[in-house]
């Protein structure tokens, strides 16, 4: 059973139809490289496969969850976040929030000084595979079961 999925944009903003823009803001999805953490629900897999030629996502584990928190998170200025910024959310450590993202009961939207989204940047040495195909037609885009790999050459 899937709690929650690690999604990361893949596209760009150019050619990009209103539609799916629409869909990808509500995800927090606003530029190229952008990942969020979202949980598992019908309605979410559903936008998920509505925008699947601009997006990859994958099932998060407590692992990975946990390496973007301590990498990527940030709070208002941009600032990284510390020990005293996850005990006011009431998480004693980022291994807490990690299990608590992975296993679908926190989102990220809701954990208010917290931006909803992780900045990443271009993988390293690139991608493997192409990114205008989907996962099953050998390329990176939809339902992504290597992307946790390509996630921490992105960190």
């Amino acid at each position: 059973m899937v709690n929650a999925y690690l999604v990361v944009r893949i596209k760009g903003q150019a050619d990009c139809p209103y539609w799916a823009t629409t869909t990808m803001t509500l995800l927090k999805l606003d530029k190229k490289y952008r990942a969020t953490i979202l949980p598992a629900k019908d309605n979410t897999l559903g936008m998920l496969r509505k925008v699947q030629h601009y997006v990859s996502w994958v099932e998060l584990d407590k692992d990975l969850a946990k390496e973007l928190i301590e990498k990527k998170a940030r709070k208002s200025g941009y600032k990284k976040v510390t020990a005293d910024d996850l005990k006011e959310l009431g998480f004693a450590s980022s291994d807490e929030l990690a299990i608590a993202l992975a296993d679908g009961k926190a989102t990220l939207s809701k954990l208010k000084p917290l931006k909803p989204w992780f900045a990443l940047a271009p993988p390293r040495h690139g991608f493997k595979r192409s990114t205008k195909k989907l996962y099953g037609q050998k390329g990176i885009l939809g339902q992504n079961k290597d992307l946790g790999a390509i996630v921490r050459n992105m960190i």
